[in-house]
């Protein structure tokens, strides 16, 4: 028989560095589950991208047990690593704090695709353009 779901939340948290402190101690002890068991879990999954921020989909159930699932970082996370800034402009409309390329884009976007809700390379393009624009940066055509 199936585990009934008890509900979902949400984490970011940087890869392989996950610990005890605020978000992950609140967010599991609050709901009566195994906060260690998941950052033990969770920093073991996560290892190969270290010190990138990820996002966690935990399913929890009504016997206290959870799964979790990691997703791909943040658009805006790769787009300032990408151009290797420290964050986005505090007024995007008016201050520019970079330029990026349609094949930077591209390359974000096929590390983005499996939680995009598209399945076209160009349409998952556009979203990027998106963010980046939100963020102060300007698109180069090429």
């Amino acid at each position: 028989m199936a585990k009934k779901v008890a509900g979902q939340f949400k984490l970011q948290l940087k890869a392989g560095e996950a610990s005890m402190s605020p978000p992950v101690g609140p967010a599991f002890g609050q709901r009566g589950l195994n906060g260690m068991e998941f950052v033990k879990a969770f920093n073991a999954q996560s290892q190969s991208q270290k010190g990138m921020i990820l996002p966690a989909l935990i399913t929890f159930y009504s016997d206290k047990s959870f799964t979790f699932e990691i997703k791909s970082p943040p658009a805006a996370v790769l787009i300032k690593d990408a151009l290797k800034m420290k964050s986005g402009s505090a007024e995007p409309n008016k201050n520019k704090v970079g330029t990026i390329t349609r094949a930077q884009c591209e390359e974000i976007a096929k590390i983005k695709m499996a939680d995009l809700n598209t399945t076209s390379v160009d349409s998952a393009v556009e979203m990027i353009r998106g963010t980046a624009r939100a963020m102060g940066v300007e698109f180069a055509e090429g």
